[in-house]
């Protein structure tokens, strides 16, 4: 070849750009407007989140009294958890109804109403914050702690709300494009948990220096920021036609929408739960998916907290052990997209994860004393090894839900219901329940114990983070091995799930979702 026919450096280079730009679309400058937008609101709102749910629990055990301290912040888990799960539901009429972002803002708004109640009600009381009074300590207002639990279960109902919303509104911001929508996902993945992770450890310096009651004074301009900044983005032409393209009569009845959604959602679940008993394939997700969902909620809301308030001797330290859980959240989301063409299937992340749950028994084992350290820096101590407990978690959880949405929707088993849409929703209220019903029940038995702290500490964090969570560590390994093909290290599943049934089957579920109405808790998970 003569020196003239090769490509000089320069072009060479043009030729690589343009492939990728073929490979990778690059956003309209739209697009980019809208993601700016959107990634800075959903930071402010991971950051308040975080901020509020961490410094409400911390309150609710510095204040309500010792003989039902637990069972009480139970049931405040309970209900939160429950309500999240109505208002997603709330929310399926309403998308045909109205523009997705005024929804969104109008939820998030109505959110950072919701949060600054108990801040009212203390200053209202005669409550003052330590940086507030002459001799630096803090006034308690004169309310019953109890309030709290109806306060933070009805923040539930918007939160709820507000994540169905997120996970959605990306199609009507740039399109269908699915290297778009990856690019956009990754994107606000990360700067989410990068947020919370902020969020967390904000939360804890603000509630040893402003108190509890007064730690969320952020959190109502955090909220009101993303409202304003989600309410500018503009969605694209096929939302505003959908919108037009509903009748008259469909936008009057937001109850009977309501009630009508309640039913379908029923009935999704019913279907789900008989696809799950029946099919072999399907059967291990409930320990592959819900039985760790269960336990990483319990450990971030229950243990993380329990033990700040029975071992550290401070209930503020708890949001500081979450914020090395989000962080390696963060963490083990990433290193499975670095990976994701070399382990194509959730086992071998779901046995990573059975495995560094039973590390939550370190638990029993850190004190202050036993370290010889201050109950603050203990606290980092258990952040830096709530990363790895937390790293499994989420690598399993990332890489199972798009396991599921691939698999899942290759069986058709009714062309009538969306199969991802039913399993999905049996395997959330799955989870709902359970930790609705042992969050109330391991407070009460917290309770119960006459003795002294001493011994409550003890034989919680023995039998909780110690047997419970190794034993159903070793429950989920288990179910791993349960589907064909599963033995190998790194199994793919091939003759369990057969490629060639999934463009026939893809083009039933399509079809499916243009009869039947938004199926909730598809989107939501």
């Amino acid at each position: 070849m003569s020196q003239a026919t090769i490509p000089s450096p320069a072009a060479q280079e043009q030729g690589y750009l343009a492939k990728a730009k073929q490979v990778v679309p690059r956003f309209t400058s739209e697009e980019k407007r809208n993601l700016v937008f959107y990634i800075t609101g959903i930071m402010l709102y991971k950051f308040g989140l975080e901020s509020f749910n961490g410094t409400i629990k911390a309150l609710a055990l510095e204040r309500l009294a010792k003989s039902e301290k637990f069972t009480m912040t139970g049931y405040l888990d309970g209900f939160n958890q429950a309500l999240q799960c109505v208002g997603s539901i709330v929310v399926a009429p309403l998308l045909v109804r109205f523009p997705i972002r005024a929804i969104l803002a109008f939820a998030i708004a109505c959110f950072a109403v919701i949060s600054c109640i108990p801040m009212i009600i203390e200053g209202a009381t005669g409550g003052k914050a330590p940086q507030w009074t002459d001799d630096g300590k803090a006034v308690v207002g004169a309310w019953n702690p109890r309030i709290v639990v109806p306060i933070f279960a009805i923040s539930g109902l918007t939160h709820g709300m507000v994540e169905i919303i997120r996970r959605i509104i990306p199609r009507d911001m740039v399109g269908g494009n699915v290297m778009k929508l990856k690019r956009m996902d990754s994107m606000v993945h990360i700067f989410y948990e990068v947020a919370g992770t902020g969020g967390a450890f904000f939360a804890t310096f603000m509630a040893l220096n402003l108190g509890k009651a007064f730690a969320p004074i952020t959190t109502p301009f955090c909220f009101v920021g993303a409202a304003l900044l989600w309410s500018r983005i503009k969605v694209t032409s096929e939302e505003a036609q959908q919108l037009s393209d509903v009748p008259d009569g469909a936008h009057g009845g937001v109850i009977s929408g309501i009630l009508g959604a309640f039913a379908s959602f029923g009935t999704s679940v019913a279907f789900g739960a008989k696809i799950i008993f029946t099919d072999r394939r399907f059967t291990w997700l409930i320990f592959g998916y819900s039985i760790p969902l269960v336990l990483h909620r319990y450990i971030e809301n229950g243990v993380a907290a329990n033990y700040a308030q029975l071992v550290l001797g401070e209930a503020s330290y708890g949001p500081l052990i979450v914020g090395g859980s989000n962080f390696g959240e963060l963490c083990g989301a990433f290193f499975v997209f670095l990976f994701t063409s070399t382990i194509k299937t959730p086992l071998p992340w779901l046995r990573l994860d059975a495995l560094t749950l039973s590390i939550a028994w370190v638990y029993s084992a850190i004190t202050p004393t036993g370290l010889g350290i201050t109950p603050l820096a203990t606290a980092w101590v258990l952040a830096a090894i709530m990363v790895t407990i937390s790293f499994g978690w989420a690598a399993g959880d990332v890489s199972l839900s798009a396991f599921i949405q691939s698999h899942v929707s290759k069986s058709a088993h009714n062309r009538k219901t969306s199969t991802l849409g039913a399993v999905m929703s049996f395997l959330y209220v799955t989870y709902i329940v359970i930790y609705a019903v042992i969050s109330p029940v391991i407070g009460n038995w917290l309770d119960s114990m006459k003795a002294d702290k001493i011994h409550q500490q003890e034989e919680y964090l023995k039998w909780i983070p110690g047997v419970m969570f190794t034993c159903t560590g070793v429950i989920i390994f288990a179910s791993t091995f349960w589907p064909k093909g599963s033995f190998a290290f790194n199994p793919t599943l091939e003759d369990e799930y057969p490629e060639n049934e999934a463009e026939a089957v893809q083009h039933e579920e399509v079809d499916d979702k243009k009869k039947q109405p938004v199926n909730v808790m598809e989107e939501l998970m």
